[in-house]
């Protein structure tokens, strides 16, 4: 019986009535979640432990988060590129490492995370969401950059198989997950193919990440949930109903990475759609404790990890 998760077993952790909520991710060094408001420009980081929040004005669009393996430096996505920031530094302001050559004006990063090799990959979109100009990157803490993938309208995710070995990615306004098998040595991944498309009515597929069983959790974009599904045949396992339509992203946390933490947006809602949820981008927990736990994120730099 696939389970159904609602009501008061979710919790919102952080009302940030965040325009474009996104870029969940959980720091084992500070044990706290960080996550952005893309349209805000807005980095947020909460504390479950204490229930302290954090927030950086970045001065444009920020969409992703990664932690350096080594020191308290932050990788960033920016509107046109990828950014090193340190939170702790008074006065701090992100310092542009590489913008993408090639990339349409109209285009903006959106979702990322790194791979057990330590690389970064990121994805671009159109900003109106309806042209097919976005593309998908690989960033190496050497520097370079490989445009690995092409052709999406809005890439989100990617995540991985529990043995690293598929990687899967959203186009959103397409209602289609792809799946890639990847060679980790190299990071080349090949054999695109498509995995899943949400049914009619159920919101498209946004964020996603991977727990420890191996079972990827989808964040719906218009279905105000997010589902949990079989890896291999893309069945749906169970729900989590949230009060809000637009799901954005997830991510384990917490003691024992026990924690769903789940992002938010109010963008795209009319008057009467805020009115009726207030909640509408706030930063939303739900325990798991005996139904799953998560992955550590990986660190931008660190090494490789085939486990």
């Amino acid at each position: 019986m696939p389970f159904d998760i609602a009501g008061d077993a979710v919790r919102c952790v952080w009302p940030a009535a965040a325009a474009l909520g996104e870029g969940t991710t959980w720091s084992e060094q500070r044990q706290a979640v960080w996550w952005v408001d893309i349209l805000g420009g807005q980095l947020m980081l909460y504390s479950p432990g204490s229930g302290s929040r954090r927030s950086w004005a970045i001065g444009g669009h920020v969409s992703a988060v990664a932690e350096y393996a080594e020191g308290p430096s932050l990788l960033l996505t920016l509107r046109h590129g990828f950014a090193r920031f340190d939170p702790e530094l008074p006065g701090a302001q992100p310092q542009l490492l590489h913008a993408p050559a090639g990339e349409p004006a109209g285009n903006r990063f959106n979702d990322g995370k790194c791979d057990a090799a330590g690389r970064f990959w990121g994805g671009t979109m159109d900003f109106d969401c309806e042209a097919a100009s976005g593309a998908l990157y690989r960033y190496g803490a050497d520097g370079h950059c490989s445009r690995v993938d092409a052709g999406y309208v809005v890439v989100n995710g990617p995540t991985w198989s529990q043995d690293q070995r598929r990687m899967y990615v959203a186009d959103t306004p397409l209602n289609r997950i792809h799946v890639f098998d990847v060679d980790m040595a190299s990071g080349q991944p090949s054999r695109k193919r498509p995995w899943l498309s949400l049914p009619a009515g159920d919101g498209l597929p946004d964020g996603m990440t991977t727990d420890a069983q191996g079972r990827l959790w989808i964040a719906h974009w218009g279905g105000g949930c997010v589902s949990c599904h079989d890896a291999d045949s893309g069945a749906e396992l169970g729900r989590i109903r949230l009060p809000a339509q637009h799901i954005t992203n997830c991510s384990f946390g917490g003691p024992g990475l026990q924690t769903l933490f789940i992002s938010s947006a109010r963008t795209g809602l009319d008057e009467a759609q805020l009115q009726a949820q207030p909640l509408a981008g706030a930063l939303f927990a739900v325990d798991l404790a005996g139904l799953a736990s998560g992955l550590l994120p990986h660190r931008f730099g660190g090494p490789h990890d085939h486990a």
